[in-house]
C-alpha cells in the first residue's frame, strides 16, 4: 500500500505515541522558586570569534543589563530570545558532539565496518540467551556481504564520503556558533567507523570541557541510530569520573524545527524546476528502513516522526504555492524479518503502473551523501524507475552545509545551552514547543519505560501469507542461523572454521 498524503489539513496528533523531541521541561529551584537557574551569567560579544575560539574568564562590562534581577540571590531569568542567542556562562567551556554513523573511507575498512556495525546490538537484537553469539553473528554476516557492499563503494570512488561531510558540517556548526556569539568546540564522534565515539569522548577530556550539547544527525530519534549512539554513550559517562562531573544535554531529534523544515523545502522546490512540468511530479520520500518489530514491540518513534516529517515539509511547500502528492516509502532493508512498510522498490513499480511518469527522489532520513543515497538511490532505484515506466528522474541532494540548516542548528544548540545539567523528564505526552532536550540517562530512562508498556505484535499463530507469518518465518530462520553457530561454536566444525572465521577448538 502506498503512503500518499491527502489533502491538506492539520496533521493529526497521536498523542498516544513516544514522541522523543518533545518531552522535557525545565525543573530547576531555587529558595522554592522555579526557573532556570544560571548562577552567574554574563553575554559575550567577542569579535574575534571568527578568528579564534576562546574561553573568557571575565564578564564585559554591559553583561548585566540583559538580566532581570531576582529576589533569590544566584537565581536570573532571561529576558528575551537575543538573550538566549548570547548566553555564556563565564569558566565554562562549551562542546558539541556531533553523533553519526560512519562509513568505510577505503574498499579494505568495509568487513571491518559491517562488524562492527552488526555487533551492536541495538542493530541486531538477539534473545538474551543467544547475546553470546553477537560477534560470532557479526562476523559471519558482514564477511558474507562484504563482496556486494564492496561493490557499492567501488561505484561511488572507493569509500564512503560521510566523515569528511560531517567534518565539513562540524566546521561549519562552529563558525555559524562564533557568528551567534557563542564560541565553542564541534567534536565527530562515529558510531561503527573512525572517528569513534570514544576518540571524540577522549579529546574533550583533554580540551577540558565543561558543558557538553550532544548533538545526534539523525533528524528522526530510532532505536538504530540515536538510540544506539545514546547507549553508547551511556557506558561511557558511568565509567568515567571525570564524564559524570561534567554537564551535558541531548537533541534527541529535531525533524520538526522551522529551519530545517525550510531548507528542505527549499532544495525539493529547487529541483522541481527542473522537470517539463513541475505541478506533475510526484515528491517521493525515500527513508532508511527499520525493522517492524523495533516499532511495534520496542516502541521506537520514528515511523511516526518521519509521517510527522513529511506532513510538516508537505505543508511548508503548500504555503509557497506547490501542491504536489506525495509518497512515503523505506529503504535500505536486509534479513528475512519484516521491515517498515512499504519498501522503497515496491513502491516505485507500484507508481509506474499507476501511470506516474515524473518522481523526485527525497532522501528524508539523510543530512549527508553517502552509499544509500549516492549508490542505492542514484543507481538502483533510478534504474529500477526508468524500467518501471517513469520518465522523468531527480533526486533531492542531501542537506549537506546548507547555510539554513546549518544556522538552524546553531538555533538548537543555543536554545539548549541555558538548560544544560538543569534539565528532568516532565510529561511523556506533552507535545511543547522548547527544543527537544535530556539527559542521555534521562532519554534512555523514558524510552525504556515506554517500551515495557507495548504488548507484543503477534500473539496467535497465522497461517498463509500475513503479517504473522512473515513475522514467525523471520523468527524461524534466525532460530536456524543461531542453532548452526551453536553447532560450530561447540563442535568446532563447519563453514566459519573452514573460512578461518572461527579459531580451531584447542
Amino acid at each position: 500500500m502506498l503512503h500518499v498524503r491527502p489533502a491538506p489539513g492539520p496533521a493529526p496528533c497521536n498523542l498516544s505515541r513516544l514522541n522523543l523531541s518533545r518531552t522535557y521541561a525545565i525543573k530547576s529551584s531555587v529558595g522554592g522558586r522555579t526557573g532556570i537557574c544560571l548562577g552567574q551569567c554574563y553575554l559575550i560579544k567577542s569579535v574575534a570569534c571568527k578568528c579564534k575560539l576562546s574561553w573568557s574568564s571575565q564578564p564585559p562590562p554591559d553583561s548585566r543589563q540583559h538580566f532581570r534581577a531576582c529576589s533569590s540571590a544566584s537565581e536570573a531569568l532571561l529576558t528575551s530570545q537575543s538573550d538566549i542567542r548570547k548566553l555564556y556562562v563565564v569558566n565554562e567551556k562549551i562542546g558539541v558532539l556531533l553523533l553519526n554513523l560512519g562509513g568505510p573511507e577505503t574498499l579494505d575498512d568495509v568487513q571491518p565496518f559491517l562488524f562492527n556495525l552488526f555487533a551492536d546490538p541495538d542493530i541486531i537484537r538477539l534473545p538474551r540467551a543467544f547475546r553470546f553469539l553477537q560477534k560470532p553473528l557479526a562476523q559471519f554476516i558482514s564477511v558474507a556481504r562484504a563482496p556486494k557492499s564492496k561493490e557499492g563503494y567501488a561505484s561511488i570512488g572507493g569509500g564512503s564520503p560521510l566523515r569528511q561531510i560531517t567534518d565539513a558540517q562540524g566546521e561549519a556548526l562552529m563558525e555559524a556558533l562564533c557568528e551567534k556569539d557563542i564560541p565553542a568546540k564541534v567534536y565527530v564522534g562515529m558510531r561503527y567507523w573512525h572517528p569513534f565515539t570514544e576518540e571524540a569522548i577522549e579529546q574533550i577530556k583533554r580540551d577540558g570541557i565543561t558543558k557538553l550539547v550532544v548533538l545526534p544527525l539523525y533528524p528522526q530519534f530510532s532505536i538504530s541510530t540515536s538510540g544506539s549512539s545514546l547507549r553508547l554513550l551511556e557506558s561511557i559517562f558511568r565509567e568515567d569520573e571525570y564524564l559524570v562531573n561534567m554537564q551535558h544535554t541531548v537533541i534527541p531529534s529535531w525533524y520538526q524545527r522551522e529551519g530545517y523544515i525550510k531548507a528542505m523545502a527549499t532544495l525539493v522546490e529547487k529541483e522541481l524546476l527542473n522537470f517539463p512540468d513541475p505541478q506533475k511530479v510526484m515528491i517521493f520520500f525515500s527513508a532508511h528502513g527499520v525493522p517492524l518489530a523495533y516499532v511495534e514491540e520496542a516502541g521506537d518513534p520514528y515511523k511516526a516522526e518521519m509521517e510527522e516529517c513529511v506532513d510538516l515539509i508537505m505543508e511548508e511547500l503548500e504555503r509557497r504555492g506547490m501542491g504536489n502528492p506525495c509518497t512515503l516509502a523505506y529503504q535500505s532493508r536486509v534479513g528475512p524479518v519484516e521491515w517498515l512498510k512499504p519498501y522503497t522498490d515496491e513502491t516505485i513499480i507500484a507508481l509506474g503502473q499507476r501511470g506516474v511518469k515524473s518522481l523526485l527522489a527525497v532522501p528524508i532520513s539523510f543530512v549527508s551523501e553517502h552509499i544509500e543515497t549516492l549508490e542505492e538511490i542514484d543507481v538502483e532505484y533510478k534504474e529500477l524507475a526508468l524500467k518501471s515506466g517513469i520518465k522523468h528522474w531527480g533526486r533531492v541532494p542531501a542537506l549537506g552545509c546548507e547555510p539554513t540548516f546549518i544556522s538552524d542548528l546553531a538555533d538548537a544548540v543555543i536554545e539548549s545551552l541555558p538548560y544544560v545539567g538543569a534539565m528532568a523528564v516532565s510529561n511523556l505526552e506533552a507535545r511543547q514547543s522548547l527544543v527537544p532536550l535530556g539527559s542521555v540517562e534521562e532519554l534512555l530512562a523514558a524510552y525504556d519505560s515506554k517500551r515495557d508498556m507495548l504488548p507484543p505484535p503477534v500473539i496467535v499463530w497465522e497461517w498463509g501469507w500475513t503479517k504473522s507469518a512473515e513475522t514467525w518465518n523471520g523468527r524461524a530462520a534466525m532460530l536456524a542461523v543461531l542453532a548452526l553457530l551453536v553447532l560450530e561454536v561447540t563442535t568446532g566444525h563447519g563453514l566459519l572454521h573452514q573460512w578461518g572465521i572461527l579459531p580451531p577448538l584447542p
